[in-house]
């Protein structure tokens, strides 16, 4: 995270802090406090309402997360969209409102439709920060694995890849192998090393050696 911050000293930069990293509101505060130390603006966290307002409390800007929470998604059916439903739309405008009642500025809202977060940013202070919630969010936020095609297809429906990196890296990957085995296949046939990579003596050098040892 420093080594980032120290790249780009000017950007507004939200550190992520691990869901089970605190286990009490003063442990939230410290790590919240441990991440502004190495340059975060602000935190983002998957927390509860009592953490998030411990560290709010404290100073630190603080931005929660509903919607499908990836750690916790066995509650909602498993790694899909959440809100599509009247019961599950309330939830989610529930989690919201806890969240800003905490004293977040923000929250991030993960997959959900489009159409409920516009409604739900409408009807909150905090900033929306919209992954998979279409166009429905003052914020928009993708992985940068995702941008950027760091991983093997599949990919998430709502991520779009801008470079193929994974390709790339696969065919470096291959040129790494395939250097060493010409290297070894060189070394074997005795083209490598040739007079070319080889350190020549004078002529008279190894004689002179040789009768000074012998």
């Amino acid at each position: 995270a420093k080594a980032i911050r120290d790249a780009a000293p000017k950007t507004f930069m939200a550190f992520s802090v691990p869901l089970i990293a605190a286990a009490t509101e003063d442990e939230a505060v410290r790590l919240a406090y441990a991440a502004m130390e190495l340059g975060a603006d602000a935190i983002m966290c998957q927390w509860s309402p009592r953490f998030i307002s411990a560290a709010a409390e404290a100073g630190v800007p603080v931005q929660g997360h509903a919607g499908l929470v990836p750690r916790k998604s066995t509650w909602t059916g498993g790694l899909k969209a959440v809100g599509k439903t009247l019961e599950e739309a309330l939830w989610v405008y529930s989690e919201i409102k806890t969240i800003e009642d905490a004293g977040a500025y923000a929250v991030e809202v993960e997959v959900v439709p489009e159409e409920l977060l516009i409604e739900l940013s409408k009807r909150t202070s905090l900033l929306t920060s919209s992954i998979g919630g279409g166009r429905g969010g003052d914020i928009q936020f993708l992985f940068a694995e995702d941008i950027l095609g760091n991983n093997p297809p599949p990919y998430p429906r709502h991520s779009k890849q801008y470079r193929k990196l994974y390709e790339l890296q696969q065919a470096l990957q291959k040129e790494r192998v395939g250097g060493f085995k010409d290297f070894i296949q060189d070394v074997k046939n005795g083209s490598f090393p040739s007079d070319v990579h080889t350190i020549k003596a004078v002529d008279s050098l190894v004689d002179d050696f040789l009768k000074k040892i012998d």
